[in-house]
């Protein structure tokens, strides 16, 4: 039997550094040092008028191939990660395979998830190894978010962040990979939604749960997402412990999406974590929604807090709402 691993991580981000600086000149009645306390965010990454998901996507994999010399025809199949692809058909991942150059004997799809996406996006490779569909995977989490987002929105524009990540998934005989664990609750989709794009015309559209107060076609009840995030991950971490009998004091580090410092710092109490074990580092990108792991994990194999071997819990929860968690050990 062979599993999935998690291979070397390369991230590519905008050029463009919008700074809390820029937002409180711009902006002189928003308290960014308060708005800073709450979000952990101090800058983030835009992208420009005309580059797409896909676009960051393709740098991100470019950058994977040259920096851990990696031949694009080895790859076996193609997963990209986003809610802001290029067009609505054809699937951004086609286009992504032949701009890669990417063998045309490769499997290539788009999937359409926030910030769980990271984790199913494992999972999905786990599964195309294990059957033996696949020995090498190149898995894209790529998003603009900043393209629904209005430029009044006090809310939105203070967190989040455009960027890309491409992790090599690739055949092992060990297994890194275990106790998937996901969770979906669709009764939460009017509390993060774009309501225009699609053809849901009647009056049955769903629309924002609370009256908007930005124009930003992005909306989000970040109150509620805090509830529903404190109500489901402390769950969906004790059912991966239990499978795997382990306990917290077991976990080296808990990888939980980087939503907000406010969401993760009530998580941490609800739940008791050792500050050291749950890692904040979304202070220069922002909430990059499913490339938020990744780039997480790129960050601490840079500093070389991952030790071998180590046990560590990956977390992704949010838009949906949709909530995956898995156990993954390695560095």
């Amino acid at each position: 039997m062979k599993y999935a691993a998690v291979g070397n991580i390369s991230i590519h981000l905008p050029e463009r550094i919008e700074t809390n600086e820029e937002l409180a000149a711009d902006n002189p009645r928003w308290d960014m040092d308060l708005i800073a306390s709450k979000t952990g965010v101090y800058e983030r990454r835009i992208a420009a008028d005309g580059e797409t998901s896909a676009d960051l996507g393709v740098k991100a994999a470019q950058k994977l191939f040259e920096e851990h010399d990696v031949d694009p025809k080895s790859i076996d199949f193609l997963l990209f990660c986003t809610q802001t692809p290029d067009y609505p058909l054809p699937t951004s991942a086609c286009l992504i395979q032949d701009r890669l150059g990417l063998p045309t004997s490769a499997g290539a799809l788009d999937f359409n998830l926030g910030c769980s996406g990271f984790v199913y996006g494992l999972s999905l490779a786990d599964g195309l190894i294990r059957s033996g569909a696949a020995k090498r995977v190149l898995f894209i989490t790529s998003e603009t978010y900043s393209k629904f987002i209005d430029r009044n929105d006090r809310s939105l524009r203070t967190i989040f962040g455009d960027g890309a990540a491409a992790t090599l998934i690739e055949s092992s005989d060990q297994q890194t990979l275990s106790s998937f664990k996901f969770g979906t609750d669709g009764s939460g989709a009017d509390t993060l939604i774009v309501s225009k794009g699609g053809h849901r015309k009647s009056d049955d559209a769903i629309g924002p749960r609370k009256r908007k107060r930005w124009k930003s076609d992005l909306y989000m009840d970040g109150p509620a997402l805090i509830q529903f995030s404190v109500g489901s991950i402390p769950g969906l971490c004790d059912s991966i412990l239990e499978e795997e009998s382990l306990t917290q004091d077991d976990v080296d580090y808990f990888l939980f999406h980087q939503a907000t410092r406010k969401m993760l710092d009530q998580l941490r109490q609800t739940m008791k974590i050792d500050p050291e074990k749950l890692p904040l580092r979304m202070e220069k990108v922002g909430n990059t929604v499913s490339s938020t792991l990744p780039i997480l994990i790129h960050q601490l194999r840079e500093s070389r807090d991952l030790k071998a071997d180590s046990a560590n819990m990956l977390i992704g929860f949010g838009v949906g709402w949709s909530w995956a968690g898995c156990m993954w050990r390695g560095c």
